[in-house]
């Protein structure tokens, strides 16, 4: 059960979020330019790719054609696919879970194509490539 100072403590902090952090008035998804597409009580506007957000990244057009915005006006929720996001990470540029996130910039730095990489799979190649995962397994045994 919350007490009464957590319960103050929270609207104190709600006054403090809606005083510096604008809500949405309005959300869709744009199938031409591919984006979710939020209007701000500020007269601005914010969008991004669905591939970017943590719970929307294999969602379908049909999916994201639905939704709604929490009462607060600081969640954003998508019930074909039961996911949400919460408005204020998206201003600060955070598009999922900590661990999401981490995951998707690995992926994108796997996929660069330094100099140092060029070099080091060339090496690697001239030692006959990667090793297959049985015997890189079966190495660690031994």
């Amino acid at each position: 059960m919350v007490t009464h100072e957590e319960y103050v403590k929270a609207n104190e902090r709600a006054k403090a979020l809606e005083v510096r952090v604008p809500k949405a008035v309005s959300a869709s998804y744009d199938r031409r330019l591919r984006r979710v597409i939020v209007q701000l009580n500020s007269n601005l506007g914010i969008f991004f790719s669905p591939r970017d957000a943590e719970g929307l990244e294999y969602a379908t057009p049909e999916q994201l054609h639905e939704i709604e915005i929490s009462p607060s006006g600081y969640g954003l929720h998508f019930p074909r696919i039961d996911a949400d996001l919460y408005l204020p990470s998206l201003l600060e540029g955070i598009f999922g879970s900590e661990r999401w996130v981490a995951g998707s910039m690995g992926k994108r730095g796997g996929r660069s194509r330094s100099a140092a990489k060029v070099r080091a799979a060339r090496e690697n190649g001239k030692k006959g490539g990667r090793p297959k995962q049985k015997e890189a397994a079966q190495a660690e045994l031994v």
